[in-house]
């Protein structure tokens, strides 16, 4: 795996080439403003994902808000998330978008799993990058 975090301009024609927190596997993002609602679209391998856009802005402000270390707590959508993680964060009914983050159904999770390398590349979040157990804080 290449070290290619925060390279790209988050284009669909030249994606931002980021890496999980675990530095496991490889994927790219780009925000599609044209798209109902407008969405970080998340390329992993032949999967995609999509985010609502306005998770960046909304993360950083919630970081903030939590003013240390966050665990990332990624899930899957069928699998609960630990309280008080981004992911749990990104599904909760107390959040900017009132849910889930996740746009298409059965791939709505691992929110703190895709979204934390993106605001880090963007240089609004700090990340750990241990085999497991990450945690992130706002910068």
């Amino acid at each position: 795996m290449a070290d290619t975090a925060g390279t790209g301009q988050g284009t669909p024609e030249d994606p931002w080439r980021l890496a999980t927190p675990s530095g496991s596997s490889d994927y790219q993002m780009y925000r599609d403003p044209t798209l109902d609602p407008p969405a970080i679209v998340c390329q992993v391998g032949s999967t995609q994902l999509r985010y609502h856009l306005s998770a960046i802005e909304d993360l950083h402000a919630w970081l903030e808000e939590q003013g240390g270390w966050v665990p990332l707590g990624s899930a899957d959508e069928q699998k609960p998330a630990a309280e008080g993680t981004v992911e749990a964060w990104g599904r909760s009914p107390g959040n900017p978008v009132g849910g889930w983050y996740g746009l298409k159904k059965g791939l709505r999770g691992r929110f703190g799993m895709y979204m934390p390398p993106l605001l880090e590349a963007l240089g609004l979040a700090e990340v750990e990058h241990n085999p497991r157990n990450n945690r992130m804080r706002a910068r």
